[in-house]
């Protein structure tokens, strides 16, 4: 979640291409329909905090440097999974994002629905976008 930046339009994508960092725009258009989602997500995650759940795992040395982190809203996944697992070293509940699989499904669905013959991917998507940007 504190990878958006509504303020500045801004998506902070991780780990990308060459396993590097970078920013893209967030459409205007986005915002709203993905602030409804996080208002969704949290009401989750504030209900998985009930149930003594509610953690995610953070990356390495920063878990030991602040503890909470696990379990605060900014680290949560702006797409978070529907089941929760309890981990195996910890114990805890916890959420993964989204699988990769249902994006392209529901992908697969709305071309369909679209009636586009052409094959469609996530990464079609990707490509498209910033072929209108240009």
């Amino acid at each position: 979640v504190k990878d958006l930046d509504f303020g500045r339009q801004e998506i902070l994508v991780r780990r990308g291409k060459g396993r590097k960092d970078r920013r893209t725009m967030l459409p205007r258009r986005l915002r709203e329909p993905l602030k409804n989602h996080l208002g969704t997500a949290h009401r989750q995650h504030q209900a998985d905090l009930k149930r003594g759940a509610g953690y995610v795992a953070v990356p390495g040395a920063l878990g030991r440097k602040y503890p909470n982190a696990n379990r605060e809203w900014s680290w949560q996944w702006v797409f978070p999974a529907t089941r929760r697992y309890r981990d195996q070293e910890t114990g805890e509940g916890r959420r993964h994002h989204l699988h990769e699989s249902v994006i392209q499904r529901a992908v697969k669905t709305a071309a369909r629905e679209a009636q586009i013959t052409k094959r469609v991917t996530t990464h079609t998507l990707r490509h498209s976008f910033a072929t209108h940007l240009l």
